[in-house]
């Protein structure tokens, strides 16, 4: 049994972002019973919707809620129609990650037999770093002059907030390496060459890659990198950069191995962690049964191997390595749903799931 029972905050949001959450949760609860993990669920709400009743995206009291929780599982959230007055759409999940200090996002993306991709590749597995509170999003509250004729945004790099991405980076290499076999290799995607905040951040990257000497490391321009993931995306192992370039390149990562539909995502500082697929909303299909689940279900993956690593517990770390070979298993023979070319419903494919799960962990027992 764990040594505790686990608070988690559910933040459902918009579109498909319920429907998916509860596929996950679905998921959760037939690998708690087996592993005997005690999870708590709390539901808030968080999003466009709520923005649209409240005019907030996210309550004080919500935002009390994730502090207090041992992890937060998250749909998604935003509409395209609901913006707030500059313009920008709603993002409580970038309130989060201010509000928490969450500097980095995880965003595994690995080719899975029997999903499509239109790239020439066999053996993709890697892990995009995003650094997630500064670069081009440090200046979002920044007071600016309104005006027809010209804006600009800030790009801020700290050695602070370098040093524990980077050191994470490394980490990350070293573990995945134990674990899963890949190189232990971490690549810095940057613009050194033109822009000296990222000179900056190279210049910190490769001070702390002297602290690994068992991992290996080397740094390319974030333009020549972009092609390089479409055309020799099994040469990447670790890849960590800021949050803009951090943003596009996990998605072009994403479309490799499949697309965002079996994208998942942890947003994690040294004491709190969401965990949230890296899809949108994708109002066109919300209510429709139509939605991936995958991305979610492995985001919940995600979250149980941070409540082993946080509480060193070995039953979430194994029913999350559970979580993964099921979804493994219902991915190369199916059902899939129709964005990976299939033609089953978010409910088939959830179900499936929890019954690999419970076929894998009762031959176990």
């Amino acid at each position: 049994m764990s040594p505790v029972a686990y608070k988690i905050a559910l933040l459902p949001g918009d579109g498909i972002g319920p429907e998916v959450l509860e596929a996950a949760v679905t998921v959760l609860d037939a690998v708690s019973k087996h592993f005997r993990i005690g999870l708590r669920y709390e539901r808030h709400d968080a999003g466009a919707e709520l923005y649209r009743r409240t005019g907030e995206s996210i309550s004080p009291r919500t935002m009390e809620a994730i502090e207090s929780a041992h992890a937060v599982l998250f749909g998604a959230a935003g509409l395209p129609d609901v913006r707030k007055p500059d313009g920008t759409e709603i993002t409580p999940q970038i309130d989060i990650r201010e509000r928490f200090g969450l500097f980095a996002s995880l965003r595994p993306c690995r080719l899975f037999p029997g999903v499509p991709t239109r790239v020439k590749a066999e053996a993709v597995n890697m892990l995009v770093i995003r650094e997630t509170t500064e670069g081009l999003f440090a200046g979002r509250h920044d007071p600016i002059e309104l005006s027809d004729e010209s804006v600009s945004d800030r790009l801020t790099i700290t050695r602070a907030t370098s040093e524990r991405l980077f050191a994470l980076a490394f980490e990350q290499a070293r573990s995945r390496r134990q674990s899963e076999g890949t190189p232990g290799h971490v690549t810095l995607l940057d613009k050194s060459n033109v822009l000296r905040s990222n000179a900056f951040m190279r210049k910190v990257f490769d001070e702390v890659a002297q602290r690994y000497p068992d991992v290996t490391s080397d740094h390319l321009y974030i333009d020549a990198a972009s092609m390089m993931l479409v055309t020799e995306p099994e040469r990447f192992d670790v890849v960590v950069t800021e949050n803009v370039f951090g943003d596009i390149t996990s998605e072009i990562a994403a479309g490799v191995v499949g697309g965002l539909g079996i994208a998942p995502s942890g947003d994690i500082s040294l004491e709190h962690g969401v965990f949230q697929p890296s899809h949108g909303t994708a109002p066109s299909i919300a209510g429709q049964n139509k939605a991936n689940p995958v991305a979610t279900i492995l985001s919940a993956a995600m979250l149980l191997d941070w409540l082993s690593y946080r509480h060193s517990d070995k039953e979430c770390r194994n029913a999350a390595a559970a979580i993964r070979s099921a979804v493994e298993a219902v991915l190369r023979e199916g059902p899939r749903t129709p964005d990976i070319g299939g033609t089953s419903s978010t409910g088939e494919v959830t179900s499936a799931i929890v019954h690999s799960l419970e076929a894998t962990v009762s031959s176990e027992a």
